[in-house]
């Protein structure tokens, strides 16, 4: 006979252990515009959707989480980075930009870089922790 799983207790330790950077999602509203004096697109307008704590994680990073965790949360997947935020945050959606703006390791290489959301996120009958699937796009 197996034991339920306290979904509640997984969450939170889910939580405190590895959403520890601090993420920011942003929503394109709109195009660029050009500038005429370098012939150059500017930013492309978005609005801010969610940011607090959250965690981006490489193939790698995932097989790291499920040894720290002792359990496998995440299964393979064709992308190569997973955002993580908690239940509460926002679900993302396609096209959204996603940006770690603090991170809580002093090596983490996550800084600096930007993902866009492939996919929204992911959906289960038990959600321990959101989980969205990303596409790399730091620019060169």
């Amino acid at each position: 006979m197996s034991t339920p799983i306290d979904t509640e207790a997984e969450r939170q330790r889910l939580e405190s252990t590895l959403l520890v950077d601090t993420v920011r999602i942003t929503r394109p509203t709109g195009t660029p515009q050009l500038d005429p004096s370098t012939g150059l697109l500017g930013p492309v307008p978005a609005e801010p959707v969610y940011e607090g704590p959250g965690a981006v994680l490489s193939g790698h990073g995932q097989v790291t989480a499920q040894h720290v965790l002792g359990r496998e949360w995440l299964d393979d997947t064709v992308s190569w980075y997973r955002l993580l935020t908690p239940i509460s945050a926002p679900v993302p959606v396609r096209y959204d930009r996603v940006e770690v703006v603090a991170a809580a390791g002093e090596h983490a290489a996550t800084e600096n870089r930007a993902w866009q959301v492939l996919d929204p996120s992911e959906a289960s009958t038990v959600e321990i922790v959101r989980v969205t699937r990303l596409d790399e796009i730091t620019p060169p």
